[in-house]
């Protein structure tokens, strides 16, 4: 039987930590390049399925990778996708200037990467959410066909 695809969780928590670090030194330093770090790792985790954070960080495992808690790939890349479009709204808005919407993509982006941290992944549960509905909507058309 085929095993799902993982991701070891160290490196999902070390990409959270790059992603959070670099909005507050970002906030800190006021040079919006920094966020430009973890958009660009986490931009070619998507399309190309290399995260160089991640990729970089695999060689410090002290264990096997599959030895560590499992992360699902597909949940990674969805995370990713979020985190990736509020990387790139707070990057975009510092550069033209419009500083209250950097802010806001960047707290939003920030917060979620921190209370992951913690233990509580956000994104997933949204994950969570947007499949629950499409099963629900799936069960309405099966109704509606038979």
């Amino acid at each position: 039987m085929p095993q799902a695809l993982s991701i070891p969780r160290p490196l999902v928590r070390l990409n959270q930590w790059v992603i959070f670090l670099s909005v507050i030194l970002t906030w800190v330093t006021s040079i919006e390049w920094i966020l430009a770090i973890p958009l660009l790792a986490n931009l070619m985790g998507i399309v190309l399925n290399f995260n160089p954070i991640m990729k970089i960080a695999r060689v410090f495992l002290i264990k096997e990778g599959k030895k560590y808690i499992p992360e699902d790939v597909i949940q990674q890349k969805f995370n990713a996708c979020i985190a990736t479009v509020c990387l790139a709204g707070g990057l975009g808005s510092f550069l033209v200037g419009w500083e209250a919407l950097g802010y806001a993509f960047t707290v939003m982006v920030a917060t979620a990467s921190f209370i992951a941290i913690l233990g509580f992944c956000i994104g997933c549960f949204l994950f969570f959410q947007l499949k629950q509905f499409q099963y629900r909507r799936s069960l309405k058309r099966a109704e509606k066909i038979g």
